[in-house]
């Protein structure tokens, strides 16, 4: 399987994001339980033009992290893995598995509950932290499982993103959500014109990101909408998809991703951890990611095979498929992300961010230590990326 340019640039863009997550979230950490914790808290509430920092990350940037996802996604579905129905079949079998099955596990604990909400949050891949893992692996790893990871993770996001547009929309304003869709449908004519030029997509990305602000609707949806609408043509390197996504790679692994780490990874470690391990929520997200996600995605990769309507790459076993399911188990940004929406209460989403740093840790370690056993024997990558 011969990887793309654009996607090579993806993946190391990625790897690199998710090593600097890493860094980010231990200094973060370290920051906020020594002797400044408290003013670094209070430096990401301060209020700018209206919102806190933490806010203007988390609802603003984040709209260009989905942005470059949205671009990624579209990549797929046209040229990429997702261009061949039986190609895609598998990565959509293993990601719906990887849904399904921790979005159960959570219900089981927490349905009647008042943090059945948080149903989403075991459900989302972090790709950047996933491919960060992976690469960790070395050059053993075939191109092939980075695909089905990438698009995997990628489709997860998306399910995310439609969980959040959906489920956690607090109040609507229709007048504001009717103006945002109307920018989109302009965009679109805008698209079938044949218009090339990015300013007046990004410039309408701007205004349909406010308006859906002010409607209710979380505004980084914004982010998947205007990618698709982004003239694709045939994917090459002077169209305006490529140009952009080309453009996204640095400024989101190394300035969006990491920001958002630091500002929501301040967390005091204080009270009973054990205790907090213990609660419906915790043990709903922690058993969904370091279980459910793995055991989703192979058994519905292992089902999709075994009845016909996908094939497993070659140079892909099915202990590197339950390695990647452990990888898939790391929820880290999207998990954080939906945890803001679920909940209200600032201690609920503290200890739910630290189960699912915790969690992610485990199904990131296990996922290493199960594919670099995989690979162990594997002298030379047979795919060149």
């Amino acid at each position: 399987m011969k990887a793309t340019k654009i996607f090579r640039e993806f993946f190391e863009s990625e790897k690199a994001g998710g090593l600097s997550l890493i860094f980010c979230t231990a200094v973060s950490l370290v920051v906020a339980n020594g002797l400044w914790g408290n003013a670094y808290q209070h430096f990401w509430h301060i209020n700018f033009a209206g919102h806190s920092i933490q806010h203007w990350i988390n609802d603003g940037l984040m709209a260009i992290f989905f942005l470059l996802i949205g671009l990624e996604l579209e990549r797929e579905i046209y040229k990429g893995e997702l261009s061949n129905i039986k190609d895609a079949l598998l990565p959509i079998s293993a990601s719906i598995g990887g849904v399904v099955i921790p979005a159960g596990i959570f219900l089981f604990f927490n349905y009647g509950t008042n943090t059945q909400s948080g149903i989403g949050i075991p459900m989302a891949t972090d790709i950047a932290f996933a491919l960060g893992i992976l690469s960790l692996v070395g050059k053993r790893v075939p191109t092939s499982l980075k695909v089905f990871l990438t698009a995997l993770a990628v489709i997860d996001d998306l399910i995310a993103i439609l969980i959040i547009a959906f489920f956690y929309t607090k109040s609507l304003s229709f007048l504001n959500l009717g103006i945002a869709l109307a920018i989109f449908v302009l965009l679109i004519v805008l698209n079938r014109l044949k218009i090339k030029s990015l300013i007046p997509y990004l410039l309408g990305g701007a205004a349909m990101w406010y308006f859906m602000l002010q409607s209710g609707v979380h505004a980084t949806i914004t982010g998947v909408l205007l990618a698709f609408v982004i003239p694709f043509g045939n994917g090459a390197e002077k169209t305006p998809s490529y140009v952009l996504q080309h453009v996204l790679h640095k400024p989101v692994a190394f300035i969006i991703l990491p920001l958002f780490a630091l500002a929501n990874t301040a967390i005091i470690l204080n009270g009973n951890l054990s205790q907090t391990l213990l609660e419906n929520y915790s043990l709903g997200i922690a058993l969904g990611l370091i279980i459910g996600k793995p055991a989703g995605i192979f058994l519905f990769t292992f089902l999709a095979t075994k009845s016909g309507i996908c094939t497993l790459p070659a140079d892909l076993s099915w202990s590197s498929i339950l390695g990647a399911g452990f990888l898939g188990g790391i929820g880290f940004t999207m998990s954080i992300f939906i945890t803001l929406l679920a909940f209200d209460d600032a201690v609920l989403i503290d200890h739910a961010k630290l189960v699912i740093l915790i969690s992610s840790l485990i199904a990131g370690l296990i996922g290493f230590l199960a594919l670099k056993y995989s690979f162990k024997g594997r002298l030379t990558e047979t795919d060149e990326m």
